[in-house]
């Protein structure tokens, strides 16, 4: 089973709509997978809180009332005749109804990744990737004119590459990478014995966050028409004050 299989099938699984047979692959392939158990147990969270925080409302008797009132009475009429419904039957009909669409649009909002999910799922997966197929620089070099020409070249834009190392952290190289389809740059950046992808791209209607995952930190932001997403084994603080300086030299 392959990662992008496995995370589609996700939400069903926790909604209980699997087979046997596939909930139990898929459980084995999760045993395997941090970013698929991540995912897993979020969802499995949401779907509780939802539950919990849910409420519960039995019916008004009026609503009963009028549905008998409206169905009482021969089940055919007679031929040519018309069946009046009370209005007010319709409108709690009407009024169950809505609120039965929107309680189902709220689900699927609360359950449902939203495309931000999706970009730090594939931020994350990017740099497991790198990591362990030992693949964390293309351009090996510390000089930042050397880097930055390298990524534009590859791109259709141009990222900034800030030379930090009179700040603790010392430019390592860059590479090519993809998130949601799309070529990125990546910036890595070494922190004593850390790396630190740093991914660039045009900005997007993202949110800044910081946040902790399987054992890495990211650090989200947008400065001067580009977003960046920082992501190391780096301790959240220190990668915070790579943010700072970062959004320092891209200036106002």
């Amino acid at each position: 089973m392959k990662q992008e299989d496995a995370l589609s099938l996700l939400q069903p699984y926790v909604d209980g709509e699997l087979d046997a047979a596939t909930s139990l692959e898929l459980e084995r392939y999760v045993m395997g997978d941090a970013i698929a158990r991540a995912q897993l147990a979020r969802l499995r969270s949401l779907s509780s809180a939802l539950r919990a925080a849910a409420d519960y409302h039995v019916a008004p008797a009026s609503l009963r009332s009028g549905i008998l009132s409206g169905t009482r009475g021969a089940a055919a009429p007679p031929k040519g005749s018309t069946r009046h419904v009370p209005a007010h039957w319709l409108r709690s009909v009407g009024i169950g109804v809505a609120a039965a669409a929107f309680a189902s649009i709220a689900t699927v909002a609360l359950l449902g990744p939203t495309q931000q999910d999706l970009t730090e799922h594939d931020i994350f997966a990017a740099h497991a990737r790198a990591t362990v197929s030992d693949r964390l620089i293309d351009v090996a070099s510390s000089d930042q004119h050397t880097v930055k020409p390298w990524l534009s070249a590859r791109l259709g834009f141009s990222p900034p590459v800030p030379d930090l190392s009179g700040r603790g952290f010392e430019l390592a190289g860059g590479r090519i990478d993809v998130v949601g389809g799309q070529r990125v740059a990546v910036i890595v950046y070494r922190r004593r014995q850390h790396m630190i992808d740093v991914l660039v791209r045009p900005a997007r209607e993202e949110t800044p966050s910081a946040k902790s995952r399987d054992g890495f930190n990211l650090n989200h932001f947008t400065q001067n028409g580009m977003s960046f997403w920082l992501i190391s084994d780096l301790n959240a603080n220190e990668l915070g004050d790579l943010a700072r300086l970062l959004v320092a030299s891209a200036g106002p």
